[in-house]
């Protein structure tokens, strides 16, 4: 069985409710009656029910089993009007405007709807840039207690088992944040190791990547990942990790038991926290393309609730399978 067969096979363990706001993109329709074929998750639709009923049945889709919620005659919406002002009276923002968002953006609404509860999770992106996504997330759910960044993670899944668990190791951050400083490192570090535990099931191994290992070499951007280290020992973290390594050293036993002797994770790190996005972006797609990796993500982490962000030309069983992933993040 493979990664998302086993994440699915979780997130039937117990149901959660996933948002949609993306109901106008028929692939995000075809995706609802998958999800709810497979039982790994209750959905629910934002926007005109008789719109979204009608772009259904024209392209094929059952979803029947689905919730539409429409903001406009939703009961509930003075008390996410109140909610959106509040959260953002230090931006000055007006009735006007938060009402506006209520009504109009359904990200913004579907975010609420994960705030206050009537809700477990998002997915959205599928007909949005990842910024909307993330900015409706991060100004309406917020960070986790003790996180202050928002970053990404890829589940790497290899074909020959030789690295991280059985051929599991998750890359971070790919996606969100083009220099990390040594605080967002090590918040970094701390949400992929509750990826890892959540939604695949590891026993988190962090190795703190650069290109120096353990004092190999000395530069400022050396500098960065050991205070980044330092960090995570001040906040007494319950996962191992270690740095700074090299990527040999962390992931080739070899190699790891040359150069860092002592460490718990060198030469079997399962997470790999890149030193910044271009490094972790373009090591991701080295590993994709050369070694015929599965990557399933980007996985938004250090968020309060999980929200997903889509790629705009994601397939409907990426949808299905993103909405898994989101249920299983859920504590």
């Amino acid at each position: 069985m493979g990664l998302i067969d086993n994440i699915k096979e979780k997130a039937k363990q117990k149901i959660r409710t996933i948002v949609l706001p993306e109901s106008e993109d028929e692939r995000v329709l075809k995706a609802t009656e998958q999800v709810l074929s497979d039982k790994t998750a209750n959905i629910i639709l934002i926007g005109n029910e008789d719109n979204i009923k009608a772009d259904a049945a024209k392209c094929g889709a059952n979803i029947s089993g689905a919730t539409i919620v429409d903001p406009k005659k939703f009961d509930n919406i003075e008390k996410y009007i109140d909610e959106l002002v509040e959260l953002r009276k230090s931006k000055n923002l007006s009735r006007e405007e938060a009402t506006n968002l209520m009504l109009n953006e359904p990200r913004f609404f579907g975010c609420m709807m994960v705030r206050l509860g009537d809700a477990d999770g998002l997915v959205a992106g599928s007909n949005s840039p990842t910024a909307d996504v993330l900015k409706a997330a991060i100004q309406v759910i917020k960070t986790a207690p003790g996180i202050n960044t928002v970053s990404s993670a890829f589940i790497m899944e290899t074909a020959d088992g030789k690295f991280g668990d059985n051929g599991l190791i998750l890359f971070a951050d790919c996606a969100v944040i083009p220099e990390p400083n040594s605080e967002q490192l090590a918040d970094i570090a701390s949400a992929t190791a509750a990826t890892a535990a959540s939604v695949v099931g590891l026993e988190p191994r962090v190795a703190m990547l650069s290109f120096s290992t353990k004092g190999s070499a000395a530069h400022p951007l050396v500098d960065k990942v050991t205070k980044a280290c330092d960090i995570l020992t001040s906040r007494n973290v319950d996962f191992a990790f270690d740095g700074e390594l090299q990527a040999d050293a962390a992931i080739v036993e070899s190699v790891g038991a040359k150069k860092a002797p002592n460490s718990k994770v060198a030469g079997k790190a399962n997470i790999l926290v890149f030193p910044d996005l271009q490094s972790g972006n373009i090591g991701y797609k080295l590993v994709q393309r050369f070694a015929n990796a599965e990557a399933h993500g980007p996985i938004v982490q250090g968020l309060a609730k999980p929200v997903n962000d889509l790629s705009r030309g994601c397939s409907i069983e990426d949808i299905a399978n993103l909405v898994a992933i989101t249920a299983t993040q859920i504590k």
